[in-house]
């Protein structure tokens, strides 16, 4: 069963955490005072301004900022600062029992979606491949924060997802296929293959997005993940975008999918705005999905948070 977290109102608290590379402190700060301007009061992680080369302070340090927002009874909703590195080395620090029992909301992607799958698996925690602190500035676009907010702050029983007008979604492969869905970036859950945190894909339907990496090396992971099984598993398969990843011997992205993805014959949809692109669609980690590539349709089916 879903275990699902509390909506987010005006005036809560948003708890702010580092949990792979370290952001700048100007960053940092320029982007809560613009969440305190939403109105919205900010609770800083101990660690949140941490630098440890390419992380920001070690596992463990990380690993407990994490549980102290999950423990607070303040925090409504966590967001890490932004993605980077090293996310999956604080997995083995977390007391997943206590986060089942103090469900949160919890939006980013990048490699913080490997956190975001593991937290599904083993606490049943709905969550959101969206918006990151460093995504709240003031030229984001305004269909990031409706479908932030949307997604955090709406009660309904159905959403459908729809990209911006000027973006449709596409349908490469047809069929209609509802399943859980997991997911998120590409070169995160390749890292993870082979750990006791690799993604489970068995039955569900697999959302996956990429960001400055050559097409021959989405084909390399792409062939890892069919290697591992993961896309045998999978119900259905759903791409986003692969944002400045540039052509490789004359291959495209949707030469790529068009050659590797089309030929498993799994309802397959394309072009969702997606985490690392201008648009950012919020995309429920976890919950039951309705995956339409006929009609090129994506819908939530059950409700993502709860009212108290």
């Amino acid at each position: 069963m879903a275990n699902l977290p509390v909506l987010l109102n005006r005036g809560d608290t948003i708890g702010i955490v580092t949990l792979g590379s370290p952001l700048s402190a100007d960053v940092i700060d320029s982007r809560l005072r613009l969440l305190q301007g939403m109105g919205f009061s900010v609770k800083l992680g101990r660690y949140v301004y941490a630098q440890n080369g390419f992380l920001a302070g070690t596992d463990q340090e990380r690993a407990s900022d994490l549980m102290a927002m999950f423990l607070d009874p303040q925090v409504k909703l966590i967001l890490p600062t932004r993605g980077g590195v090293g996310v999956a080395g604080i997995l083995p620090y977390l007391d997943y029992a206590s986060i089942a029992a103090h469900p949160k909301l919890l939006s980013g992607y990048s490699d913080i979606t490997v956190l975001l799958n593991v937290l599904a698996q083993t606490a049943g925690l709905i969550t959101l491949q969206s918006l990151l602190l460093l995504d709240f500035r003031s030229d984001t676009p305004s269909y990031n924060y409706d479908q932030f907010f949307a997604a955090t702050s709406v009660l309904s029983a159905t959403r459908q997802i729809r990209n911006p007008a000027d973006m449709p979604l596409v349908g490469r492969v047809p069929g209609r296929v509802t399943a859980p869905l997991v997911g998120g970036n590409l070169t995160s859950f390749v890292d993870t293959l082979g750990t006791p945190y690799e993604i489970d894909t068995k039955g569900k339907i697999l959302l996956l997005e990429d960001t400055h990496e050559p097409v021959n090396t989405i084909f390399r992971y792409l062939n890892h993940l069919k290697l591992a099984g993961k896309l045998a598993d999978c119900a259905g398969i759903v791409m986003g975008q692969c944002t400045a990843c540039e052509d490789a011997y004359g291959v495209s992205y949707s030469r790529l999918i068009d050659e590797f993805l089309v030929p498993l014959g799994k309802p397959l949809l394309v072009n969702l705005a997606s985490a690392h692109g201008l648009y950012k669609a919020a995309i429920p980690i976890g919950a039951l999905v309705e995956l339409d590539a006929t009609n090129a349709a994506l819908t939530v089916m059950q409700p993502t948070i709860r009212l108290s």
